[in-house]
């Protein structure tokens, strides 16, 4: 259920961007960053599930979503999760499937998805 400042936010960016960008858009940080876990990044992804969750996007329409804001190799967990509903914590030595999928739709490979996760340029300056 939206919250009142997530309908405005929402309409905000849709304004702006036509949809609601990704959470790697509204802050380029790592997945596991601090970020996320607490103020705007962990606002921005309530809102984001929230809205995610109320466009019963088909699997075809999710993709065509992500091609049109390509997620860093990094956030290729998000990706399955959000196009199919994998829990990917409580899945996590069962992602294989998922990533040769990904692969195929040319987002990336679970060996990118890990090489990203511990890319430096995370860290910052």
């Amino acid at each position: 259920m939206m919250k009142p400042w997530m309908r405005e936010e929402v309409a905000t960016l849709v304004t702006k961007h036509g949809t609601v960008p990704p959470p790697w858009m509204a802050f380029p940080e790592h997945p596991y960053s601090l970020c996320w876990r607490m103020g705007g990044g962990e606002a921005y992804l309530e809102l984001w599930w929230a809205w995610w969750k109320q466009q019963q996007f088909t699997e075809e329409q999710k993709v065509a979503y992500f091609r049109r804001w390509p997620p860093p190799y990094c956030w290729l967990e998000f990706l399955i999760e959000a196009v199919w509903g994998i829990d990917t914590c409580a899945e996590k030595d069962n992602l294989g499937p998922y990533f040769e999928r990904t692969a195929a739709l040319g987002f990336g490979s679970q060996q990118d998805y890990e090489r990203d996760l511990e890319d430096p340029k995370w860290l910052g300056p």
